[in-house]
């Protein structure tokens, strides 16, 4: 018989019986284990600034169900990212379809991105994504 329940976010446990092969016979317990279930990619990529050729390695979120690609307001400020402006502006939604809190997308950076010897030359949207650095969205 298995039992499931939900401890903490990104936290399952499971608790099972089985036999337990113990010196005087086999003898039922209870064992509880707790496992993570893998929710996220992170990858560490190289970026570089293309006025400046100045490179950065930065830890990067991987996600399928993204449109696109995105890297955070402040990181591009502190790494002083040539800002693009938009010539419109891109609305941002929320899974449900309202728009974002966050306002909508105005400018962009392009760069180099590195990664195991692979390179290309992208363009990225300045979005405020609060603690994720960056998105690299899967299309």
């Amino acid at each position: 018989m298995v039992w499931m329940s939900k401890e903490g976010e990104g936290k399952s446990s499971v608790l099972y019986r089985g036999k337990s092969a113990a010196k005087e016979g086999n003898t039922q317990r209870e064992v509880k284990r707790t496992f993570k279930i893998l929710r996220e990619v992170w990858i560490s990529i190289g970026v570089e600034k293309l006025d400046m050729y100045k490179g950065i390695t930065i830890k990067v979120l991987l996600d399928s169900g993204a449109t696109g690609m995105f890297i955070n307001k402040r990181m591009a400020a502190r790494h002083r990212f040539k800002l693009q402006k938009l010539e419109r502006l891109i609305i941002v939604r929320n899974i449900d379809r309202t728009n974002n809190s966050r306002g909508a997308i105005m400018h962009q950076v392009e760069c180099n991105v590195y990664y195991k010897g692979h390179i290309e030359r992208i363009r990225i949207d300045v979005y405020d994504l609060r603690k994720t650095e960056v998105i690299l969205g899967i299309l």
